[in-house]
């Protein structure tokens, strides 16, 4: 009696493994979600730029800084000695790491203060949990950036 060969699977057959997979890479991915942020984060307000070109502070309008509410902030940017940046151009962006989504609102910065400060207006943070923001600084020594973490 001759060996038959194994009947080739079907590609309908397959599909089952769709939803598997699928429920599988989402579960993965919940659970990244739920993981606290990391126990060595530096959480200081203040940073040197990638580069070294500034330093920036952001100066939340409120400690702690709320959940779920539209906020504006003030940034100070420096020079390494220390004296003020004057008319530079920044911008914010940021998001949570662990979700992989950035912020639900977009934050522009609406008023150069005056010393080296800037108003940022449009930040929001609509759940707890870790979050960064990217200051970007643009100004005559160059461009750079920092990256805060915040844990809310």
């Amino acid at each position: 009696m001759p060996k038959s060969s194994p009947a080739p699977t079907s590609p309908l057959r397959l599909l089952w493994l769709l939803p598997v997979l699928l429920i599988g890479v989402g579960g993965f991915k919940v659970a990244a979600m739920l993981q606290p942020p990391p126990s060595d984060l530096d959480l200081s307000l203040t940073q040197a730029t990638e580069q070294g070109l500034y330093i920036g502070t952001l100066e939340p309008s409120a400690s702690p800084i709320p959940v779920g509410q539209i906020q504006t902030w003030t940034v100070a940017v420096t020079l390494p000695d220390g004296r003020p940046l004057e008319h530079a151009d920044l911008s914010i962006d940021g998001g949570m790491p662990q979700h992989g989504h950035g912020l639900p609102t977009e934050p522009q910065v609406t008023g150069d203060l005056g010393g080296g400060r800037y108003r940022v207006e449009g930040l929001k943070f609509n759940m707890p949990g870790w979050w960064t923001i990217k200051l970007s600084v643009s100004a005559a020594a160059g461009t750079d950036s920092a990256t805060f973490n915040l844990s809310l």
